[in-house]
């Protein structure tokens, strides 16, 4: 299909998230192609950014949770229709999928049976190495190769005889010198922060329920942190949708947090901080990207509880420990997820000692696990969709 006016290249995104990995795959494309690219498919504001118009706001299907998806299901299933067909009238020299599987897999399928000579792509796995690991070997019927963010999961789709998979590596390790460079005394100047107090980070999530369960414990593990190390300050990176539910959670607690906006404020409260306590996702890799020693917090209502425990097959819900393959950053789910037990467990990480060495030697190896020997994420996964597309 490939011509020498130039490449075909359809990406279908469905939430934010995916439409700025689409875009900086865009752009790696753009400068690694020699020849002009037209894109086409679905996406956000960046995408559109790089060049791309997408045949339909990305906010008619960058929905989450099963009843906000049940709810709006028709429209979603008509925009599985719509994709469909758009691929196929463009004629693409490869179609990309990013994330998002309850969208992007639909349409993969449907693709792979009309025009099983279209090399398909999913940029990001599912969470197969965690629960439904079935999905893996269903995948190899519609999907050529997975561009894998997780070190870990070229083997476990091995593993589950999935498609062929390949470490692009993480965008978060992009940031790595940037975080470096930071300042986080600026931080600690702005906020008023005294030296001689140890700070400690908190992360209760950015879903209002995450934030809801979680405040109440982690109030209480400040307070009795507190009663045995003596003052504490407390920093908080809260997103707007969920600050004014954090600000109220907090009433109660021994000290009120200080409270931080925006990536670079983020990330020098992190290298500020002593320890963190964090809700699970993407914030414990961020926070071990920073070098920050942390604990992990967890509740979900009881019958979701019982869902997750039969249905997940990690080891662990904390992805800096399946990165090591090893439990290094203690995790409190449900019942465990009380006062005393995190106040125990973040004590050490304040005072120092074998556990806060350990949690800092494991940071450092993590480092070195995530790191790609050369080039960025969006440059090694250019070069596979690129050579898929050469192949059509």
């Amino acid at each position: 299909m490939t011509t020498a006016d130039g490449l075909r290249i359809s990406l279908i995104a469905g939430e934010p998230s995916g439409d700025q990995l689409g875009a900086k795959l865009m752009a790696a494309i753009g400068q690694r192609a020699g020849r002009d690219v037209t894109f086409s498919g679905v996406g956000g504001q960046a995408m559109a950014d790089q060049g791309m118009h997408s045949l339909f706001p990305l906010s008619d299907v960058a929905i989450m949770g099963p009843l906000a998806i049940l709810m709006r299901l028709p429209k979603i299933v008509s925009r599985v229709y719509q994709t469909k067909r758009a691929v196929m009238d463009a004629n693409p020299d490869v179609l990309v999928i990013i994330d998002s599987p309850e969208f992007t897999h639909p349409i993969a399928k449907r693709v792979r049976k009309s025009r099983p000579d279209i090399p398909i792509i999913d940029y990001v796995s599912p969470s197969v190495w965690a629960w439904r690991p079935g999905r893996a070997r269903r995948m190899h019927d519609y999907i050529d190769h997975v561009l894998a963010l997780l070190p870990f999961e070229p083997a476990a789709h091995k593993r589950l005889n999935g498609p062929p998979c390949t470490y692009v590596g993480h965008p978060l390790i992009e940031r790595e010198a940037w975080i470096d460079s930071l300042k986080p005394e600026d931080l600690s100047e702005s906020l008023g922060l005294a030296r001689e107090k140890p700070v400690v980070v908190v992360l209760p999530g950015s879903r209002p329920t995450e934030v809801g369960r979680l405040m109440e414990p982690i109030g209480g593990a400040l307070k009795l942190l507190m009663a045995r190390l003596g003052p504490l300050q407390v920093v908080i990176p809260a997103i707007e949708a969920v600050r004014s539910l954090i600000e109220e959670g907090s009433r109660d607690w021994p000290i009120q947090p200080k409270y931080v906006r925006g990536e670079t404020e983020k990330y020098q409260a992190f290298r500020l901080a002593r320890a963190a306590i964090s809700a699970s996702g993407t914030a414990t890799l961020e926070l071990a990207l920073a070098g920050t020693p942390m604990i992990v917090a967890y509740r979900v209502e009881p019958l979701s509880a019982v869902f997750l425990r039969r249905m997940i097959k990690a080891q662990s819900i904390v992805l800096p420990n399946l990165i090591l393959e090893e439990n290094v950053f203690l995790e409190f789910i449900q019942e465990d997820c009380s006062a005393d037990r995190l106040a125990d467990a973040l004590a050490p990480l304040i005072t120092g000692g074998k556990e806060r060495d350990r949690q800092l030697a494991a940071l450092e190896g993590l480092k070195g696990r995530m790191m790609l020997d050369r080039g960025t994420p969006s440059e090694k996964a250019a070069e596979i969709v690129l050579d898929y597309a050469a192949r059509a």
